[in-house]
């Protein structure tokens, strides 16, 4: 059986679990017994738990467990000078699972030939469908062998596996269905547990992806020195030539210059342009306009970005080349630090906009009438008291519209292009970090190479300078922000 399958088997079961259950307290009930500990329906979500979650728990297991099991299988049959080379390893890899999949679409017959050499694997993969680069090696066939037996039966060991538990835990749960079982209890407590691990989930993902950038970064600086990277002016990580020790310059300074520069005009454009609307939209239009308004500045949060470069390339950037730019003597390129920060600001204004209307209007509207009572006018009244109140909330939505700034890589792509400079200028090519992440992540370069594992420190980089920002933001509310009873 295959995943969807063996989850549809789960469902069945736990489903059925959970009315045998709600029968069985229902008869024990009507007997005449002792008061039930709990309500019928209780008794049926206990025995769904015990179903559904121990087959779930081997299912998860067994499922991130395959690719591990699968892949030590294929490098126990590779040749060592295959396992000594990185690079060609995980191209082999990739092979021996295509060979796999064509000898599970190959007749008998057919793998009899290929064995005995009177046809070539790539031949007969190629009348199923499967066409391979090049013919299949020896090494490679004992390898996908290998491969599709360990798969076959780890397959059938996860259906034996999820069968017996499933067995297992509904009938072990209707006998334990009695009328003193205190069934709310554990139901509430494994739904407690279940409702922490899924809090825990936002908290793990962060230390994993703080942990794989860290080691990967760790390694790069053991190549590159951190004074050079973070206070190199020159981003220059070429191919170094045969024989050369060489690897290129990776100079930070140009790209977090680059990054905070074309961050600020987004900032320029999008804060108080969301504010103001925001302040308008909870505090001045009516009803039918706000209706209509917030909707439609909210579209502008779900157009992709490629359009937002796109609209940047043909039309923001020529504009600005030829009726600012030039005129002034400037630059002559149409991509540049203004187009960029101009489009980027105008797609994160919902993101300012938005939020700020929903925490200002968020505001008891006590304060209001208090403050308008005391004879101060409309707009006294949302400079002194309601933007105080609001003003955690804000800088909140700020720094969202900033982190969403700082993480932006298409628009830059084609509104900034992709020199790294350090320049005053806000009329010449500038870039950022995220482009540089994935630039040097594409490619055929090695992963081991400073050129690819220079992306991992740049991201550790953008992720505490990210954190610092947050930090700053919360010692301002802390500072500044006004108590109310």
């Amino acid at each position: 059986m295959g995943p969807l399958w063996l989850l549809a088997l789960i469902a069945g079961l736990s489903f059925f679990g959970f009315i045998l259950g709600h029968w069985k307290s229902v008869v024990l009930s009507g007997k005449g017994r002792s008061t039930l500990a709990a309500r019928p329906g209780y008794y049926g979500a206990y025995v769904l738990i015990w179903t559904a979650m121990p087959a779930l728990l081997i299912l998860v297991a067994l499922s991130i467990a395959r690719p591990l099991l699968a892949e030590h299988t294929v490098r126990a049959n590779l040749p060592q000078q295959v396992l000594d080379n990185p690079t060609q390893l995980s191209l082999e890899i990739s092979g021996v699972e295509q060979v796999a999949a064509g000898l599970k679409t190959a007749t008998p017959e057919e793998l009899e030939n290929i064995r005995i050499g009177v046809v070539t694997a790539r031949s007969v993969f190629a009348g199923h469908g499967l066409p391979l680069g090049e013919d299949v090696r020896p090494y490679q066939l004992i390898a996908a062998s290998a491969l599709n037996l360990v798969s076959d039966g780890l397959d059938t060991a996860v259906d034996i596996a999820v069968v017996a538990a499933l067995a297992f835990g509904l009938i072990f749960a209707f006998m334990r269905v009695k009328p003193r079982l205190r069934a709310r209890n554990l139901v509430e407590n494994t739904v407690l547990a279940l409702l922490i691990a899924a809090s825990s989930v936002a908290v793990l993902t962060t230390i994993g992806i703080v942990l794989s950038l860290l080691f990967q970064a760790l390694q790069f600086f053991s190549m590159v020195s951190p004074i050079n990277f973070y206070f190199g002016t020159v981003w220059d990580p070429r191919f170094a030539a045969a024989g050369s020790t060489e690897s290129g310059q990776f100079g930070f300074l140009p790209l977090f210059w680059g990054t905070i520069y074309i961050s600020f005009f987004a900032m320029l454009v999008a804060v108080p342009i969301g504010l103001f609307s925001a302040v308008y939209m909870a505090e001045y239009a009516t009803s039918k306009v706000r209706s209509i308004a917030k909707p439609l500045i909210e579209v502008l949060a779900g157009i992709p970005t490629i359009v937002y470069g796109f609209f940047a390339l043909t039309t923001v950037g020529p504009l600005i080349r030829d009726y600012v730019a030039v005129p002034l003597g400037l630059g002559t390129s149409g991509n540049n630090v203004i187009t960029a920060g101009l489009v980027m600001g105008i797609m994160i204004i919902p993101y300012v906009s938005s939020l700020s209307d929903d925490i200002i209007t968020a505001v008891p509207r006590s304060l209001r009438d208090g403050s308008l009572a005391l004879g101060a006018t409309r707009s006294e009244t949302m400079r002194q008291v309601i933007m105080p109140a609001a003003l955690p909330g804000v800088v909140g939505a700020v720094l969202l519209a900033m982190s969403r700034a700082i993480g932006e890589t298409m628009i830059v792509v084609l509104a900034a292009g992709v020199a790294a400079r350090a320049s005053l200028n806000p009329f010449a090519e500038m870039t950022t970090i995220t482009v540089k992440i994935v630039n040097q992540l594409t490619g055929d370069l090695e992963f081991t190479s400073p050129q690819t594992l220079v992306a991992f420190a740049l991201g550790i980089t953008l992720f505490v300078i990210t954190l610092g920002l947050n930090v700053l933001a919360l010692t301002i509310v802390r500072k500044y922000r006004e108590q109310y009873e």
